[in-house]
């Protein structure tokens, strides 16, 4: 059977759901603050990302031309050797060719 309450039983009731309204306005509050710092970290996160693919394409990129200048580099650096060498066969060749023409010329073969 339902029998009609006090007042100051009615009175207690409203404040207690008052109080607990407020602890769960509270509570939601909260929720809501986590949220929107969870969503910023994750677009925080998001755009370090893309930060760290855009640094790794340009480092590739850099690993790629840094590859290309070596052998360019490779290639100056064997266009001097050969250079040099060719210099240095030719000097020869003509110290050679100088002494066999003294030579033959000390032998009276002279042209």
């Amino acid at each position: 059977m339902d029998t009609p309450i006090s007042r100051a039983e009615h009175e207690e009731f409203c404040r207690r759901m008052e109080t607990e309204l407020q602890r769960l306005e509270d509570e939601n509050h909260r929720q809501n603050r986590r949220l929107e710092l969870l969503e910023e970290n994750v677009r925080q996160i998001g755009v370090l990302a893309t930060s760290v693919e855009k640094l790794a394409l340009s480092m590739e990129g850099m690993a790629k031309e840094q590859k290309q200048q070596g052998k360019r580099l490779e290639e100056l650096e064997g266009r001097d050797g050969e250079k040099w060498r060719q210099v240095a066969s030719h000097a020869f060749t003509t110290i050679v060719g100088a002494l066999v023409g003294y030579v033959l010329l000390r032998l009276g073969i002279g042209i």
